[in-house]
């Protein structure tokens, strides 16, 4: 098993998790536009970079995601469309989107082009290359990590998370939830369209399913995280998001290792491993409710 490439593919995903950990933590909505924004950061990174604008590709990626996340909030604050149903609505919008920014193609090379990566290993030519690169992905999973953190801690940050705590008691306290509700969409998307971003100049390619199943593998990063640190603050939930999309990857890597399934299952082999992340919270709640009845009818017995 490659370890330094699923690390360096876990932390690229770990910026994706953060995103998703805004949604579906602080405001308590799953937001299925990730998919669509994820295809998108891939998509514009990739054109930017066969332009010779590889920096300007991350940095596009995150505003276009950012954008994505827009049009998902307005939908859901403005128009009152239910918040998946929203984020269905601008995951299948931006399918045509991401085709027309890739000019109509599926999928776009960056083979003999210049890219972040490829810069990095240029300048630090004495440095082995995997140690470069997971150097260069885990420092900018760092950065997001810090700065969402410091954000959290703001004013605007403690309102994002009133707005997604209790909506009706934040309005009550004037503050504007419908805004607040399209800032996180966009913060969150934004995050997730600077992972695609990344993906595209790290494995040399964008693809236009690249996307597909993006927001189940979020969203069993942030449970498999929190099972394995312990979420006591804010700063806990964006580690456990983090640390989760290292382990999913490391779980994926070893059920493909293990040579139990041959490739093409990888897509359901992936579905089981989410499914059953997402199912820890209820088996918990069992397995404490039947510890519970135990040790009450064991009480009982013994006056």
């Amino acid at each position: 098993m490659d370890t330094l490439g699923t690390l360096q593919l876990g932390f690229v995903y770990a910026i994706m998790a953060l995103g998703v950990f805004i949604t579906f933590r602080v405001m308590n909505t799953p937001d299925l536009t990730v998919d669509g924004s994820f295809t998108l950061g891939l998509a514009v990174s990739a054109v930017c970079a066969v332009q010779g604008l590889p920096v300007a590709g991350l940095f596009a990626g995150f505003i276009c995601g950012a954008g994505a996340g827009v049009v998902t909030g307005l939908l859901q604050s403005k128009a009152g469309i239910h918040p998946l149903l929203a984020g269905i609505l601008t995951m299948t919008g931006l399918y045509s989107v991401n085709l027309a920014v890739m000019g109509g193609s599926p999928n776009v090379s960056l083979l003999q082009k210049n890219t972040v990566f490829s810069e990095l290993r240029r300048v630090f030519a004495r440095t082995d290359k995997d140690i470069l690169l997971l150097a260069a992905v885990t420092i900018l999973t760092l950065l997001c990590l810090l700065a969402l953190g410091w954000l959290f801690h703001t004013g605007l940050g403690l309102r994002l998370r009133a707005v997604g705590n209790n909506p009706d008691m934040a309005r009550a306290s004037s503050i504007n939830s419908d805004r607040i509700c399209v800032l996180a969409y966009a913060l969150a998307n934004a995050f997730v369209g600077l992972a695609g971003a990344t993906l595209a100049q790290y494995q040399g390619y964008a693809d236009i399913n690249s996307g597909a199943g993006i927001v189940m593998v979020g969203l069993a990063s942030v449970i498999i995280g929190e099972v394995v640190v312990r979420k006591q603050s804010i700063w806990g939930g964006l580690l456990a998001a983090a640390v989760g999309a290292v382990v999913y990857r490391f779980l994926i890597a070893l059920a493909l290792y293990a040579d139990f399934f041959p490739a093409y299952m990888l897509r359901l082999v992936s579905a089981v491993i989410v499914a059953i992340t997402l199912a820890i919270p209820k088996i918990r709640e069992i397995a404490h409710n039947a510890r519970v009845k135990k040790e009450g009818r064991r009480d009982a017995g013994n006056p």
